[in-house]
């Protein structure tokens, strides 16, 4: 038996970010294994919303019954305020992707309010749901919560769809949305020093902050590569899964990352991975797949960057490693039969008043 269970999910549900995805993915597979899922769709603007979208909010998150489990997203769970989420008599899973208060450019007022609120919140959370053991451990050091309520739920893997073709000159792939902490701006002043090398970019994501879209579009332009970089935006999924295919190496340039779901995405069709050794980024990457760097060194990134260019045997010997990793990720109904346990003890907890 299979209870019934809700998910609050800001905005539209098929942004494609890698918190995105994986809460998608989730809700389609729990609706496969026999839940009814019932889907809220809350602000786009949280962690920032309006006096009033906060009110919508909490009266639609306290009308749930009170048996029925809600797994909350953390973009919604750290900034929602505290009593209103008091009134929630569901039991919640707080999905935290990373907390909202390790993100880029904030002021210390921002993030202390975050932080705080996050915290509290925890305290009303009937479990925690998390990514990586590395979000595990913050929650656990920082945020005070017992091991015992937090569950890992890595992100399962879809196959890569069709067969990896590598275009020429060699692409170079980059994926996450226009803010601060996906570090876009250092890969393109990396690229900067890489004009003698032959190749092109392509980074994909929506822009997330507006201001920084801006910066960096003004950031390509100051520069003149001519063409060769080019923000895509957002794309379809069919669109990304052929870049996937043509590109010849990932690079994201992040300041952190509670997981990144993109690099399972990219092992899954042979990539060679450039990245930060940043967050959680080390236990999602195995050194063979990969390069890692200091975070905000585009030296340091061009330099792995080039070592990739010149050095087919490295080239090679990262992308069988890469592959070999992404098949052994495991996939979506595996991970999803963890999160349909859960559900089904806190919906019986609930129902028999405990």
């Amino acid at each position: 038996m299979t209870a019934p269970a809700a998910f609050a999910i800001p905005g539209d549900i098929a942004t494609l970010t890698g918190g995105y995805l994986y809460e998608r993915h989730l809700l389609e597979h729990l609706r496969a294994a026999g839940h009814e899922m019932e889907h809220i769709v809350l602000a786009e603007s949280f962690p920032d919303p309006s006096a009033r979208e906060m009110e919508e909010a909490v009266t639609a998150l306290a009308a749930l019954p009170s048996d029925q489990p809600l797994i909350l997203d953390g973009l919604v769970f750290g900034a929602i305020d505290t009593a209103g989420l008091a009134q929630v008599s569901a039991p919640v899973i707080a999905m935290i992707h990373h907390p909202l208060a390790l993100e880029s450019g904030l002021s210390e007022a921002r993030r202390e309010h975050l932080y705080r609120t996050e915290r509290d919140n925890l305290g009303l959370a009937a479990h925690v749901l998390v990514p990586s053991p590395h979000t595990q451990s913050i929650l656990v050091d920082r945020y005070e919560v017992a091991p015992d309520r937090i569950t890992v739920l890595r992100p399962g893997v879809a196959p890569a769809v069709g067969r990896s073709e590598p275009i020429e000159p060699p692409l170079i792939l980059s994926v996450g949305i226009l803010h601060p902490r996906k570090g876009h701006d250092v890969l393109i002043e990396a690229l900067a020093s890489l004009r003698d090398y032959d190749w092109t970019a392509v980074i994909v994501g929506r822009a997330w902050d507006p201001e920084h879209a801006e910066v960096l579009a003004q950031q390509l332009a100051k520069l003149d590569f001519g063409g060769r970089i080019r923000l895509a935006g957002r794309v379809t999924l069919e669109e990304l899964q052929r870049l996937y295919r043509a590109a010849t190496v990932f690079a994201l340039a992040t300041r952190y990352e509670g997981y990144g779901i993109v690099f399972d995405e990219a092992m899954s069709y042979g990539l060679p991975v450039i990245s930060c050794d940043t967050g959680a980024v080390r236990e999602t990457l195995p050194a063979s797949a990969s390069l890692l760097v200091p975070p905000d060194n585009a030296m340091a990134f061009a330099d792995a960057l080039q070592r990739i260019l010149e050095d087919k045997e490295l080239r090679t010997r990262l992308a069988a490693a890469a592959l070999q990793a992404g098949k052994a990720q495991p996939g979506w109904p595996q991970q999803t039969e963890i999160a349909s346990k859960l559900i089904n003890q806190l919906a019986t907890q609930a129902g028999n008043g405990f």
